[in-house]
């Protein structure tokens, strides 16, 4: 929010917008390309990367107008109160998003695991062991070994961690009006980012290469790499968050008393903290 919101009418209403149809249709696109390109048609690809692209295009654009409608000063505090709310709603929804996968893993380790591997079941599955990282009842899947929570995943927590804290320096120091600590400590909670995700990658490449663990190792590589796959999905989101802030904030843009477009970002940011803290103990500890 600008510091000319004072001047700000009762409530903001903006004009008609095209950005939400147009969003709407660079995601259908880039479904669209998707689902073609995991069933093995070739132009799927192209036509994902083209919807992508076109989503970015139109967020560019679509946020670029709420921060010129923010610096010419038309948000005031019944504004910023809407922003709050939204943003935290989001959040809800990324909360139960994670809820779902977390009660799939717990459903099929804690609940079916046992399950096909009691009496009534021995005659089916008689080689089946109620042990987690298995290969599946009729060992139809190929022998993988299970990821552990050394180095990477605990290097990863330390990254994840530190990064919190310096986000949270930042902020304080933009709260005290100085701008070029605020950059700086900003600029490092996107390098810490950055560094994460360099790790995710080197930990699926040894995944692949040396654990032969893959997305079709069973219940278990499923899982794995659904929820580290979209938590490291979330870590680039919020990487490119704080890195229009950190823009914004070079820009000259925000007050000590008045920065939401930062405090959403940050609230963002530790949401993944805290997702990754029980990534780190369920799936690589237990």
């Amino acid at each position: 929010m600008s510091s000319h919101s004072a001047k700000a009418p009762y409530y903001f209403v903006p004009n008609p917008s095209q950005w939400p149809v147009l969003g709407g249709a660079s995601l259908l696109i880039t479904m669209l390309g998707a689902s073609a390109w995991v069933n093995g048609i070739t132009w799927g690809a192209y036509l994902n990367f083209a919807g992508i692209f076109l989503t970015l295009v139109v967020l560019y654009k679509w946020f670029g107008d709420a921060i010129a409608e923010s610096e010419a000063g038309k948000y005031n505090a019944r504004v910023d109160v809407s922003y709050r709310w939204s943003m935290s709603w989001f959040i809800f929804s990324e909360v139960m998003f994670f809820a779902a996968f977390f009660g799939a893993l717990f459903y099929a380790r804690s609940i079916s695991m046992p399950w096909l591997a009691d009496l009534d079941h021995k005659v089916l599955w008689p080689d089946f062991a109620a042990q987690w990282g298995n290969i599946g009842p009729a060992g139809t899947v190929d022998a993988f070994k299970t990821m552990g929570p050394f180095p990477i995943p605990t290097i990863n927590t330390a990254l994840l961690l530190t990064s919190g804290v310096t986000l949270t320096i930042a902020h304080h120091a933009l709260r005290e009006g100085h701008r070029a600590k605020t950059a700086i400590w900003l600029f490092a909670t996107v390098l810490l980012g950055a560094v994460f995700m360099g790790f995710q990658v080197y930990e699926y490449m040894h995944a692949y290469s040396e654990l032969n663990l893959k997305l079709t190792s069973g219940i278990y590589g499923s899982t794995f790499f659904m929820l580290t796959g979209f938590h490291g999905f979330h870590v680039t989101m919020g990487a490119i968050m704080l890195s229009v802030v950190l823009y914004r904030v070079l820009k000259g843009h925000f007050t000590p008393d008045q920065h939401f477009a930062f405090e959403g970002a940050a609230w963002y940011w530790h949401f993944v903290d805290v997702v990754w803290l029980g990534l780190y103990v369920v799936v690589y500890w237990l």
